[in-house]
């Protein structure tokens, strides 16, 4: 279920476009089981997810030195807290589809902020809160720690390309072992507005993907990427 929040930063308007690339396998995965795959945070490549900004370290630091079990939570909690990424982008981005598919076999999946929070009705047992990146400084600029998943809303700077827009969930009152993450509920239908083929593939790759989607039950609307279309001279 979704939690709205009105400390944690998110657009305004709900028709505000967000995409979601991946392969075909983590696609085919989502639409057979109708369950959105949320990292954990720990297990993402930027070793500083989750953490702080320097002068928010040593605020920290200094309040755990009588209590030290204060910055030993907020290193478990890393543990316990899963992610799914979203990208904010009114149209798609090459850059994406360079970085999280492979080779020409990728997809991506269009939605809205509305249709994301719709979607995720469909989950009862964990809540969820969706929250926009800031990107900052991370030697100047301060992380507030208020808000348990205030440093799970910042990266850095080099990292603005991504614009991203995050589901997150905080799993540790349900007690759950969690090794690379968890799978949510999600309304597959609410939650796809749109399906675009990878610019490089090829017809039967096209065809593929619509065979998959129509065996699974579903009727998305499916086109190719134009961003590789034929220069016009």
């Amino acid at each position: 279920m979704y939690i709205h929040d009105d400390n944690i930063k998110l657009p305004d308007d709900p028709e505000t476009v967000v995409w979601k690339y991946l392969d075909l396998s983590k696609f085919v995965d989502l639409l057979l089981y109708k369950k959105l795959f949320m990292s954990r945070s720990d297990k993402f490549e930027d070793q500083y997810e989750g953490t702080f900004s320097e002068p928010t370290f040593e605020e920290i630091r200094k309040l755990s030195i009588n209590n030290p079990e204060f910055l030993d939570y907020y290193k478990i909690h890393r543990q316990q807290v899963v992610i799914s990424s979203w990208h904010i982008n009114e149209y798609e981005s090459f850059a994406m589809w360079q970085i999280f598919t492979q080779k020409s076999e990728g997809l991506a999946i269009q939605s809205t902020l509305g249709r994301l929070q719709e979607s995720l009705s469909e989950e009862k047992d964990y809540e969820q809160h969706i929250g926009e990146v800031n990107y900052i400084d991370y030697k100047k600029e301060y992380i507030p720690f208020e808000n348990a998943f205030f440093p799970f809303l910042f990266k850095r700077k080099s990292f603005q390309y991504e614009r991203e827009v995050r589901i997150i969930s905080d799993m540790t009152p349900y007690s759950m072992k969690i090794d690379n993450g968890v799978k949510i509920d999600i309304d597959i239908c609410k939650l796809i507005e749109k399906i675009y083929i990878h610019p490089k593939s090829e017809n039967w790759y096209k065809n593929l993907v619509i065979e998959l989607v129509n065996r699974l039950g579903f009727n998305f609307d499916i086109e190719k990427s134009d961003l590789e279309s034929e220069i016009l001279i």
